[in-house]
């Protein structure tokens, strides 16, 4: 496989663990450039950690995961530097710094990665304020936003150096369903008009059968099938059409196992 179709994120037998709880099982799986990947699942299914290993805020335990060719897990400081300013992150509660005006929030990046002169940086942060449909609003704070406000506002901070690689957690969270749909458009317009390739982490439904080129669906640490929309749909897993019908997982208890366990942690 050359440099050129080489995926731009492979997570090979990844495993995670807090205490003696294991996140993530053996996680196998690879992004490609110009796509837009959703990862699936319920509460607890392990998104969060999979979307915290993959930005490298956690090293793999066991495993490995490859960001732009760089194994990320043994990468120097350096290298992480260099991946990181080619990646941005639009966090699920945005992430906007309070003492900071939207347009400085936007500028951050810039200031601190680029020698830019300020008068460039300037253009530059409501360039991208007018991508995400927040044209003249560089001037207000973030307590003045409303919440689709303050995720479009987060979303032109991510994108502020072009990145290749995007990443989403929960962009649709605490958003009315027009805003959210809004959100979605806005999400394929980034990757049709600067090919970007986007990672985003939902439990919404709706929005991921919109967005996705291709779903991951995760639960309880394990990856229970890579698909189309429609294969995901038309899938037979019985979790997974749990999941995609909202019918709750039948709750066994076994009272020895439990017993043990708390046994175990207060050891």
């Amino acid at each position: 496989m050359t440099a050129a179709t080489a995926p731009l994120i492979e997570v090979e037998k990844l495993e995670a663990w807090y205490g003696r709880r294991r996140i993530l099982n053996g996680v196998d799986f690879s992004v490609n450039a110009g796509e837009i990947r959703v990862i699936m699942g319920g509460s607890g299914s392990g998104k969060s950690t999979l979307l915290r290993h993959l930005l490298g805020l956690h090293k793999p335990r066991s495993g490995r995961v490859r960001l732009l060719g760089v194994d990320i897990g043994r990468a120097s400081e350096r290298q992480m530097l260099a991946v990181r300013r080619q990646i941005g992150v639009s966090f699920q509660g945005g992430a906007l710094l309070t003492s900071l005006s939207v347009g400085d929030n936007v500028a951050l990046p810039l200031r601190e990665h680029t020698s830019l002169d300020e008068a460039t940086i300037r253009i530059m942060s409501r360039l991208k304020l007018e991508v995400v449909n927040l044209g003249g609003f560089q001037d207000l704070m973030p307590a003045q936003l409303s919440g689709g406000m303050v995720k479009r506002a987060a979303l032109a901070r991510a994108i502020a150096m072009d990145p290749k690689l995007l990443f989403f957690d929960e962009p649709s969270a605490g958003l009315d369903p027009v805003v959210s749909a809004e959100l979605d458009e806005l999400i394929l317009r980034l990757r049709d008009a600067l090919r970007m390739t986007i990672v985003v982490v939902t439990h919404e439904l709706e929005s991921a059968f919109k967005i996705a080129d291709t779903i991951t669906v995760l639960d309880q640490g394990n990856i229970l099938m890579t698909g189309t929309v429609d294969q995901v749909r038309d899938c037979d897993n019985q979790r997974i059409q749990d999941l995609l019908n909202r019918r709750p997982r039948e709750i066994q208890v076994d009272a020895d196992a439990y017993l043990k366990r708390l046994t175990e942690e207060a050891a």
